[in-house]
């Protein structure tokens, strides 16, 4: 990765509340956006566009990373942040409160994301997750994580791919009325392609790649962030932890949040 450390600051201007808040401008966030200075404890020899290549840099995490060190985190290029909130309709993340809450306070813009469980209706989950997301001004939007999981031990069911485009649909509409912004979709290669998730119009995808750049292993289909390790290194946390590129360049992304944070 990078080594120089640039810090750049934006000054996002036109970030909104969410439907709760009457629309009235929120204050003016600043964020930064430094160099990412990660490492790898299994890194690939990437084929085409590295992930380094990327401007703006963050990770995603959930109760096994542990305490987190934001400031540090932050000034080593985690410009970003999703939180594990939810799964199906009766897990919480037990980090989430304490990760929002820090993170917040550290100026690192963050988001949740939920785990789909698909033994239970898209609608049951959404209202779940809107009973412990809260709408705070400047968040990111919501994530839907929709992939297989064979070692579940309670759902093993995998839908037909129209089925899991309804409940994805059904899930990201009730969220959009709530949170007053689109969700994004996670999703892995094997269940893009097996539910045929490209025709769902409209989406913005986060895409998990970490053999090959999206471009390869999602061919034709637009990204704002990929997931490019599970084994990442960042300064400021103990352990592992999953390592995201967005698209474009420092503005794009000063751009991107000016129009998805409320």
């Amino acid at each position: 990765m990078g080594r120089c450390g640039v810090r750049i600051l934006f000054g996002i201007l036109a970030l909104f509340l969410a439907a709760c808040g009457g629309g009235q401008p929120a204050p003016t966030a600043v964020f930064t956006a430094n160099t990412a200075r990660f490492g790898d404890a299994d890194p690939h020899d990437w084929d085409g566009r590295a992930p380094e290549t990327y401007a703006v840099h963050g990770i995603d995490a959930s109760r096994w990373q542990g305490a987190i060190d934001w400031p540090k985190a932050q000034a080593n290029g985690v410009s970003f942040a999703f939180f594990k909130a939810t799964e199906g309709g009766d897990i919480v993340d037990p980090a989430f409160d304490a990760y929002w809450r820090a993170a917040g306070r550290a100026g690192v813009p963050r988001g949740a994301y939920h785990y789909f469980y698909f033994c239970r209706p898209a609608i049951k989950q959404a209202r779940w997750f809107i009973r412990h997301v809260p709408r705070s001004a400047g968040a990111l939007p919501p994530v839907l994580d929709m992939e297989w999981n064979a070692h579940s031990p309670t759902c093993t069911k995998r839908p037909d791919a129209a089925h899991v485009r309804r409940e994805a649909k059904l899930f990201m509409d009730a969220l959009t009325r709530h949170y007053g912004q689109r969700p994004i979709l996670y999703t892995t290669v094997d269940f893009y392609a097996d539910n045929q998730m490209g025709r769902m119009s409209g989406t913005e995808f986060w895409l998990r790649s970490v053999a090959g750049h999206p471009s390869k292993t999602y061919p034709g289909q637009h990204w704002t962030f990929w997931q490019y390790s599970g084994t990442g290194l960042v300064p400021g946390i103990s352990g592992k932890v999953d390592l995201n590129a967005f698209a474009g360049t420092r503005a794009d992304w000063a751009r991107w949040l000016a129009r998805r944070t409320r």
